[in-house]
């Protein structure tokens, strides 16, 4: 298993973790943040760097995502996201007590075919197709989180526990694919205590727990992908055998078990779509941001076309070829789709850390505008805590460049490591290994050079 620290050792974190008050507290603070964002969409300035909606959106909560919470937490953004909260309390007749009896839905089966991630890697593109929209139009910016919370409380309606957030939520298939790079990992801590418990309280719940609302038995969990940290297995284990732990970043992306072609294809889908962004809002052709914030119909539907093509054929075609390159000269005996599967792993914290230097080119220059908007959300007029005329100032504008190259490189190297260890999953010395790994380092240093390229100019 490698390396581990329990954090669950500490009293106090345990005590937090089990408290029924502790989730659905944090729930309410992110689910008023969460109203005053779409109000401020709908009621607000049009203006979105002085709307509360965009600026706390798209450049606030997006930093704490992708810079923080992931990379070192998984999927915590889980465990206080308000948008399944509403259907949740629904589901349980109550936000904090457990309610007794079993939570109340139509109790409609998920149909089989859809229990993977298609349709979040689909539902992420409609939504990116439509990202300098959304980024620059405060009202669909509320539009799409009202949409989202409905469908959440529609889903709870029918189906009984988390299928909003397992199985359709778009930004929960990213979540879950790169919390495999994460430091904390939730996990039992001896699997035969757990063989041996027959009742299975993390899965049914007890009188003071609700069973797992992710659907997941915690003594077969070896990955966070599908893991939302809600922690209802810690409350229920009368075994104490449930701990949250440190370990070394990246550590499931070795996991063989569950390694799927929707994963693999998630994993694709944000590469491309992070160069895609840095190209289109950071890139020198003011005309693609016009087509892509519908300055005409067909213009936008051509560059639509085009952004499918490049996340669907484009950019899977190429790695597909990468792959099948690799299994010749690392004498791999798999057949290629296996191998484009696990290899697409490997590409986890290059999508990654591409983000998260994305990510640096607009927090450092507009985080500013968090500051003045906290006084004004609603761009009326209001200085509620008097921080209204705080000016817009970029932070460390001469080192965005620097921290953005530094940070490829370091996406470079973790990936590449990565692709040998698989590599040498499937092969028998490590020489194959190392011949099989040179062609997706070519790959993954080709993806660097263009972020490179579009951030140095």
């Amino acid at each position: 298993m490698g390396y581990r620290f329990e954090l669950t050792r500490s009293k106090w974190l345990k005590a937090l973790l089990k408290s029924r008050v502790f989730q659905p507290a944090l729930m309410l603070v992110t689910l008023f943040f969460f109203v005053v964002a779409i109000l401020a969409g709908f009621f607000g300035t049009p203006a979105g760097s002085h709307n509360f909606g965009i600026i706390f959106v798209w450049i606030v909560w997006w930093a704490l995502l992708i810079i923080v919470l992931v990379p070192f937490f998984g999927r915590m953004w889980c465990t206080i996201c308000p948008i399944p909260g509403p259907g949740e309390w629904l589901q349980r007749r109550g936000i904090i007590q457990r309610t007794p009896g079993r939570p109340r839905s139509l109790r409609w089966r998920w149909p089989r075919r859809l229990r993977n991630i298609w349709l979040q890697n689909f539902g992420f593109l409609a939504v990116a197709i439509f990202s300098t929209v959304i980024l620059t139009r405060p009202g669909v910016t509320a539009w799409l989180l009202l949409g989202m919370m409905l469908l959440g409380v529609t889903l709870s309606i029918f189906y009984e526990n988390r299928v909003f957030c397992r199985y359709v939520c778009p930004v929960g298939g990213f979540i879950g694919l790169y919390s495999l790079t994460s430091s904390t990992e939730l996990r039992v801590k001896d699997v035969q205590v757990c063989r041996e418990h027959t009742t299975k309280d993390c899965v049914i719940g007890t009188e003071h727990s609700y069973g797992c609302p992710w659907m997941v038995f915690p003594g077969n969990l070896e990955r966070n992908t599908y893991c939302g940290l809600c922690t209802e297995c810690l409350k229920a284990c009368p075994k104490d055998n449930v701990a949250l732990n440190l370990r070394p970043f990246g550590t499931d992306l070795l996991v063989a078990k569950g390694r799927s072609l929707d994963e693999a294809y998630k994993a694709l889908i944000m590469l491309a779509c992070a160069l895609l962004y840095s190209g289109v809002l950071l890139g020198p052709w003011g005309w693609v941001k016009d087509w892509a914030n519908m300055a005409t119909l067909p213009q936008w539907a051509a560059y639509a076309a085009g952004f499918l093509a490049i996340n669907l054929l484009v950019v899977p075609g190429l790695f597909w070829l990468t792959t099948a390159v690799a299994r010749r000269v690392g004498q791999i005996q798999l057949p290629v789709k296996r191998l484009f599967i696990d290899y697409a792993y490997s590409l986890v914290p290059m999508g990654l850390i591409g983000w998260i230097a994305f990510s640096f080119s607009f927090v450092f220059v507009n985080g500013s505008y968090a500051v003045s908007v906290l006084s004004d959300p609603f761009g009326w007029g209001w200085d509620l805590l008097g921080t209204r005329s705080v000016p817009w100032t970029p932070l460390l504008p001469g080192l965005v460049a620097a921290l953005q190259v530094a940070l490829l490189l370091v996406g470079l190297v973790f990936s590449s490591i990565i692709a040998y260890r698989i590599a040498r999953q499937h092969t028998r010395t490590d020489v194959q290994a190392w011949h099989s790994t040179l062609p997706v380092s070519a790959f993954l240093a080709g993806v660097t050079l263009v972020f490179m390229r579009l951030y140095l100019g």
